[in-house]
C-alpha cells in the first residue's frame, strides 16, 4: 500500500496482470506507484460468487479496489483492450463517489463503440473456441487460466448491443484528461477505431506507437513507458485537492 499517486493497469480479455510485467520492470516514474491486479476470475485471482461477468460489475469491483489501494492519493486508471471498458465503468463510479481522486484515464488498444451484429457474432464464436482450446501452460502473457464463466460471460456481455453503445456515452462523460494509445500495426483494434472512440471526449489525447501491434506493453515497453510518463507529467495536476464528495 502506498500514499503516492496510483496508476492502475488493467489487463485485457483472457490475459492476466503478467501482460504488464515488461512495463513494470521499466517503471521509473518516481512520483507514481504502478499497480497491475488480476481481474477476478483471471490469472491467479478467483472470482467471488457475487461478482457478475459484466463490464459494470467489474467496473464497480475495480473502483472499490483502487480506492482501497490508493488510500486517499490521486488515481489514474489504465486499461488495455477489454480492460479499458472495465476502466471506463470504474471511472464513472469513481467520479460519482469522489470529487477529485480519479484524475485521469488511459485506454490502450481500445476503440469502436459501434455495434456491428455480424462481426461481433464472429468475435463471440472465436472467443468461445479460444476459451475451450486455450493453452494450459504458463507463457509470458500469463497462464490463460481464466474462469470459464468469467471469460465467456465478459465476452458475451461486452459485445451485446447495449454494452457496445454505452461505451461512447461513458467516454463523453469523462470529466478528466484521457489518453488513448494505439499501435500503428494493430490488427485487433485498428487505429481508426481508437481515434473514433477517443473523439467522444473533448479532453482526449491520442498517441500512435509506430511499428507496434496490439500489445505495446510487451513489444514496445520502453516507448509505452516514456509516453505514459510524459502524459502524466503534462496532464495530471498532483496539487489538486482531494475532497470527498
Amino acid at each position: 500500500m502506498s500514499s503516492r499517486p496510483l496508476l492502475v493497469g488493467v489487463h485485457g480479455w483472457l490475459l492476466s496482470s503478467k501482460v504488464w510485467r515488461p512495463l513494470e520492470q521499466r517503471w521509473t516514474a518516481g512520483d507514481w506507484s504502478l499497480w497491475c491486479p488480476d481481474l477476478p476470475g483471471f490469472g491467479e485471482c478467483s472470482r467471488p460468487a457475487g461478482l457478475r461477468p459484466t463490464l459494470a460489475s467489474y467496473g464497480r469491483w475495480l473502483a472499490v479496489q483502487a480506492l482501497e489501494r490508493a488510500k486517499g492519493a490521486p488515481i489514474v486508471l489504465m486499461g488495455h483492450s477489454l480492460g479499458a471498458s472495465v476502466v471506463l465503468h470504474a471511472a464513472h463510479d469513481l467520479q460519482k463517489q469522489t470529487q477529485n481522486q480519479c484524475q485521469g484515464v488511459i485506454c490502450i488498444a481500445a476503440g469502436g463503440g459501434i455495434y456491428q451484429p455480424r462481426p461481433f457474432q464472429r468475435l463471440r464464436q472465436a472467443g468461445h473456441w479460444a476459451v475451450r482450446l486455450r493453452p494450459t501452460l504458463p507463457i509470458n502473457l500469463g497462464p490463460f487460466q481464466a474462469d470459464q464463466r468469467a471469460a465467456q460471460g465478459l465476452l458475451v456481455n461486452s459485445t451485446c448491443r447495449g454494452a457496445v453503445r454505452e461505451i461512447p456515452r461513458l467516454v463523453s462523460q469523462l470529466a478528466v484528461p484521457n489518453l488513448w494509445i494505439s499501435g500503428r500495426q494493430d490488427q485487433v483494434m485498428e487505429p481508426g477505431y481508437v481515434r473514433h472512440l477517443a473523439g467522444y471526449s473533448p479532453k482526449h489525447s491520442l498517441r500512435i506507437v509506430e511499428g507496434c501491434g496490439h500489445l505495446p506493453m510487451q513489444s514496445h515497453a520502453d516507448a509505452l513507458h516514456d509516453c505514459l510518463q510524459g502524459w502524466l507529467t503534462d496532464h495530471i495536476d498532483l496539487g489538486r485537492s482531494l475532497v470527498k464528495a
